[in-house]
Order: C-alpha cells, then sequence, then structure tokens
C-alpha cells in the first residue's frame, strides 16, 4: 500500500511540475503567450487545495479507499485527455477539472495512513509520501524540460496518463478497505469540525507553520529555474537537471528523516529543517557560484523534508474527525505554494534576487527562532500519543 501510494505522489507531483518548463512551447503550439499558458499553474493548484476540503469529509463518511480509487481515476481520464486540446483556453480548462479530480489522492493517502500506522511510527511512512512528492517535483521539472525536445508535451501527457492507468489497476489490489463513519455529519457539523482544529494551540501553530513551509519553499524553487538562466545562462535542459537535485533527499531520505522525527520527536526535527531552508537561502543572497548553487537546491530539498513530512505527522494526530484534518492541511499547504511565488515575486521586482532570497532567509531564521518553543511539547513519551485519538 505505502509503496503504491508513494508513488501516486510522485506521478501526481511530476504532472505538476512538468508545466512550467514547457510553457514556451505550449504558448507556440496554441498560438498564445507564456504568461497566459502559464495560468494554467494556478487553474490546476487552486482548485486542488480547495478541493481537499471537500474530499477529506467525503473519505471520512464513504471510506478512504472509495475516494482515493475514484480521484486517481479521474486523474488519469483526464490527463490522457489533455493532448487533445487545441488552445489555451482549453487546456486551462482541462488542467482546472484535472486539479479537482487529482486532489482526493494524495491528502486521503495521507489520512490512510494516519488510519492504519500509529503515531510512534508514522513519521517513516509519511516520510516515504512526501519524498515522492519531492521527488515528483523535481523529476517533473527536469522531466518537462528533457522531454520535450524528445517526446514533445503530447507524449509527456500520454507517458503520465499510461502511469497513472497503471497505478489504478495496482490500487484495485493494494489500496485496503477502512471504516466508514456511522452516520454522515451534515453540513454545519463539518463547517464546525473545521473550525475545531484551528481552536487548539497546536492545531494553529502546525497550520501556521504548513503555510508558512510552502512559501518559504514555493517561493524559491519556482524562481529558481530563472535565477539560472539570468545569472548562469543555463538552457532549459541545463536547468532542468540542476532542479533535478531537489528531489533527490526526498526519496533517499524521507523514510530515514522520518524515522528520527519518531525517535527523536518533532520537536527538534521541524527547527533544524527550518534553519537549513534559511541557510540555503543566505547562500543564494551571496550569488555563489554555480556548483554552491546546486548544492544550495539539493540542501534546500532536505529542509523540506525535515519540516513538511513531520507537520503532516502532528496533523494526522491532532482531535477531530482525520479526513478533515488532512483536508485542511493540504489546502493549506497549496495556497502556500501559489501565495508563496507571488510573494517572492513581490521582492524580486522591488530589489531583485538577493533581496528576495534575503527576505527569505529572515523570514525562516525568524520562523527556526519561534518553531523551538511552539513545538517543544512534540517529542515521543514512551511510545504514547501525544494527542487524543482521532475519531472515525
Amino acid at each position: 500500500m505505502l509503496a503504491l501510494l508513494t508513488a501516486a505522489a510522485f506521478v501526481i507531483f511530476a504532472q505538476i511540475f512538468l508545466v512550467a518548463p514547457i510553457l514556451p512551447a505550449l504558448a507556440r503550439e496554441f498560438d498564445s503567450t507564456s504568461a497566459v499558458v502559464g495560468l494554467a499553474v494556478p487553474a490546476f493548484l487552486v482548485p486542488y487545495g480547495v478541493m481537499v476540503l471537500v474530499w477529506g469529509p467525503l473519505s471520512d463518511r464513504w471510506g478512504r479507499r472509495p475516494v482515493i480509487l475514484c480521484s486517481l481515476a479521474v486523474f488519469t481520464i483526464l490527463t490522457a485527455a489533455t493532448p487533445l486540446v487545441g488552445n489555451a483556453p482549453g487546456f486551462i480548462g482541462v488542467r482546472l477539472a484535472t486539479g479537482v479530480g487529482a486532489s482526493g489522492v494524495v491528502p486521503i493517502g495521507l489520512a490512510l495512513i494516519g488510519d492504519l500506522v500509529p503515531y510512534r511510527r508514522r513519521g517513516r511512512a509519511l516520510g516515504w509520501m512526501f519524498g515522492g512528492m519531492a521527488g515528483g517535483m523535481a523529476f517533473g521539472a527536469a522531466g518537462g524540460a528533457l522531454g520535450q525536445p524528445v517526446l514533445g508535451w503530447h507524449g509527456l501527457f500520454g507517458v503520465v496518463a499510461i502511469a497513472g492507468l497503471v497505478l489504478v489497476g495496482l490500487g484495485l489490489w493494494l489500496v485496503p478497505s477502512t471504516a466508514r463513519a456511522l452516520s454522515p455529519p451534515p453540513a454545519r457539523e463539518v463547517v464546525a469540525g473545521f473550525a475545531d482544529l484551528l481552536r487548539t494551540a497546536r492545531g494553529r501553530q502546525t497550520y501556521g507553520y504548513v503555510l508558512l513551509n510552502a512559501v518559504l519553499h514555493s517561493g524559491i524553487y519556482t524562481w529558481f529555474g530563472v535565477y539560472l538562466h539570468q545569472h548562469f545562462g543555463l538552457g532549459e535542459a541545463q536547468i532542468g537537471l540542476v532542479l533535478l537535485g531537489y528531489g533527490i533527499p526526498g526519496l533517499l531520505l524521507g523514510p530515514a528523516i522520518g524515522h528520527l522525527a519518531d525517535h527523536y520527536g518533532r520537536a527538534r526535527i521541524i527547527p533544524l529543517g527550518l534553519i537549513i531552508t534559511a541557510a540555503c537561502a543566505a547562500v543564494l543572497v551571496t550569488e555563489p557560484r554555480l556548483l554552491l548553487a546546486q548544492a544550495a537546491i539539493v540542501a534546500l530539498s532536505l529542509g523540506y523534508d525535515m519540516t513538511q513530512p513531520p507537520l503532516a505527522g502532528i496533523v494526522t494526530d491532532l482531535p477531530g474527525h482525520r479526513g478533515q484534518a488532512i483536508g485542511l492541511n493540504a489546502c493549506t499547504l497549496f495556497v502556500g505554494m501559489g501565495t508563496g511565488s507571488l510573494v517572492f515575486q513581490v521582492f524580486l521586482l522591488a530589489g531583485g534576487f538577493p533581496a528576495a532570497f534575503a527576505a527569505f532567509a529572515l523570514l525562516a531564521l525568524c520562523a527556526t527562532t519561534a518553531a523551538v518553543p511552539l513545538f517543544r511539547a512534540e517529542r515521543p513519551h514512551h511510545g504514547a500519543r501525544i494527542g487524543p485519538s482521532a475519531p472515525e
């Protein structure tokens, strides 16, 4: 099951991030501009983030398995249909629909892990999932840049659709069934459930850091390709190879980092990941040589893998319906990812890349300082859960 969910996370995140490096090719194909076709990126991310607020309660009501399989099937069908569109509005529209359809796989997969894996061992499982996401981000960006000249954009989406079809077939066999809620809650109770998640200090600080961490990493990563082009004169293929390094730590070290979080506590791992993020942004302020910039993007990925999975582990332990908790987490994460690129752009326009990197380094440093006291209770206590059990 875990291998399947990790593979699904990899494929979905790869197809999200393969679009950015092929925007010029898509603009030529549709006789449009990169600015217009680029709207396909938020067109996917925004509904993806919003819809998980719907999928979460539905998975509490219907069970995790039907939601995951249905969402994965819709994702596969719409991805296969993407090469059939012939203009920019059609492409943007199908990307929006794909975002809606795909949004029930990874978040509800995280909820399924929360159902089946005890909290004291959950970090390793979440490490695999987030490693798949980070790897998908990196391989998607690199694959888009390197694969487009060979396969064309039609072929890229065709490959993703084939991978999705394989995952649907395996999912019918590997995704387990879980208990459903005995009586579906009314809409008013669902809304109240989301509010309850934010009433506790633990919930507020965790979701706040999910948002902040997404802003930090998305802002830097989204604009890093432009930075490489402007400062080092790299072409699309070279940029793709550099961005490939972002997923290496997650793929290789994700489970090990999760194990460390389980063993030593998230109180230590989260601040350490934030200080690594701050250090990477600070290195980029100095306009380093290419080799050091490459090392910084690899280390930045390590910072993500030491923050987002442990935060997701806490989310799965918050009181309330776990599907709602995971849904709010995914919504917060993707809103942060969309916001991060815009925030970075504001600083970029005001003072260039050094000013933007400096602002993000300072923000990460402040977040590190605040995280030490805020998460000091997130330590292992003889294998006991920190929070109360989540009802289903």
